[in-house]
């Protein structure tokens, strides 16, 4: 007697195997995007190392220590150039979340450069001239406390911005006002070891500027939950750098404001 026939397959094989070629494609593109994202933090890493140098440099030579950030921030950019090209193959939000975190931080490595005098603007008509004599930006270098804005910086790293009409990759507004969060906290470790060095003004333009970022920041309609206990944290940071500016005050290093004096020389002139 022959034996039954084998029961008829209910499942198509090819599927599976066509699911286990897209979990391969998957792996590999999870380990490429990895693998950038280690290269970009050990490339952040080489730049925060060299921004922690300004609390032991005085403001004199913080050109020839901008000039090494600066090569530093080049080094992220050509990096996050290379993520460009692999990320924006795929859709942002699948993978975003493993680069996010560091390119916050080599944002933040730019934006403090250039607080620092780094990245200077360059006039439409200094371009050409620039090139003939690059030691012409020096005076621009040393301007202290310009604030690059989120397409500058998107300038610098060569990637888009804020994208809403194509999904690729692209700096966020939340990255950007993340490393600004972070900004105030460096800032106010500064403002008290530039006294140490002796420099009594750069305390007075760091306070100035924190507070500015800080009403810029109580502008914002912010709904994300971590971007609004960051930004409620910049009042800390306030605080802090009041206090410095407020002991040297007291101790007569810094030049009260003129309103003031011409205020006090009025009422000693009406007694």
């Amino acid at each position: 007697m022959s034996a039954p026939p084998p029961p008829p397959t209910l499942l198509d094989p090819s599927i599976f195997a066509s699911l286990e070629a897209k979990l391969e494609e998957e792996t590999q593109i999870r380990d490429a995007i990895s693998q950038l994202v280690q290269r970009l933090d050990r490339s952040v890493a080489t730049a925060q190392g060299l921004l922690s140098r300004v609390h032991s440099t005085p403001r004199a030579r913080y050109p020839q220590l901008v000039a090494q950030v600066e090569s530093a921030v080049k080094d992220e950019a050509a990096i996050i150039g290379e993520l460009d090209k692999v990320a924006s193959q795929h859709p942002y939000y699948k993978y975003n979340h493993k680069w996010s975190r560091s390119v916050q931080h080599a944002i933040g490595t730019a934006i403090y450069c250039a607080w620092l005098g780094g990245f200077p603007p360059k006039a439409p008509e200094a371009e050409d001239a620039s090139a003939e004599a690059p030691s012409s930006s020096t005076s621009k270098e040393a301007e202290i406390g310009r604030l690059l804005t989120l397409e500058e910086v998107g300038a610098i790293f060569s990637v888009p911005t804020n994208l809403k009409s194509r999904d690729a990759f692209h700096l966020t507004i939340e990255e950007y006002l993340l490393s600004l969060a972070d900004l105030t906290s460096d800032l106010a470790r500064l403002a008290t070891n530039a006294v140490t060095l002796g420099d009594f003004q750069l305390p007075l333009t760091i306070s100035a500027f924190v507070k500015d970022l800080f009403a810029g920041f109580q502008l914002l309609n912010l709904k994300n939950d971590i971007i609004r206990k960051r930004a409620d944290g910049v009042k800390y940071d306030i605080k802090r750098v009041e206090d410095v500016v407020y002991d040297l005050s007291l101790r007569g290093l810094i030049k009260r404001p003129e309103a003031a004096g011409g205020a006090d020389t009025e009422m000693e002139a009406a007694e």
